[in-house]
């Protein structure tokens, strides 16, 4: 199948994100309200604009660390074969630390994330997931905040590409192949 010709439908519009970007704000910093430092973790590159505008909206003292795996490839299926291509800089034991993802799909990537982190004892660990797309996953795993759940799509947008394409657009579009 030739997936050079496409479409993009808006499903979540750059103004509803913002809103909902900073309710979760409110909801992560009355969490962590005790916190001396909140690690927030983006899980590249999907997430790059997405934690760029949470950090901001965040009542709290945080430091950012990324962490890079993959499992698409410049597929829209998983290959639920994760890999770890950049790992964090810093510690996170006895932290407090928060694992910001663009979209929870099979949930193979941020449940292998998740099993790494916890390896390296944090004083809490919670997520905050963009999308989620409940009716794909196969493995147990949830965040703990999530902005949007959406139907079954390939989506873009809002930092999430599809072939490294698409990351620059506001808001979140389903794609639609074209013959």
């Amino acid at each position: 199948m030739d997936h050079s010709n496409y479409q993009i439908e808006t499903l979540i519009s750059a103004k509803t994100i913002a809103a909902r970007v900073e309710d979760l704000a409110s909801e992560i910093s009355a969490h962590f309200a005790d916190t001396d430092k909140l690690i927030v973790v983006g899980l590249l590159r999907g997430s790059f604009v997405f934690i760029a505008d949470l950090v901001r909206e965040l009542d709290l003292p945080v430091e950012v660390d990324f962490i890079e795996a993959s499992s698409y490839g410049n597929s829209t299926e998983s290959s639920r074969e994760v890999r770890i291509l950049k790992d964090l800089r810093g510690e996170i034991e006895g932290r407090d630390v928060l694992v910001v993802e663009d979209i929870v799909d099979t949930g193979f990537t941020l449940s292998h994330v998740l099993a790494i982190l916890k390896t390296r004892n944090p004083k809490r660990l919670a997520v905050c997931a963009l999308l989620d797309k409940p009716s794909r996953r196969e493995v147990d795993v949830r965040a703990t905040w999530t902005g949007f759940e959406i139907p079954d799509e390939f989506v873009v947008g809002y930092g999430i590409d599809y072939a490294q394409r698409n990351r620059n657009l506001s808001y979140i579009g389903a794609v639609r192949f074209t013959a």
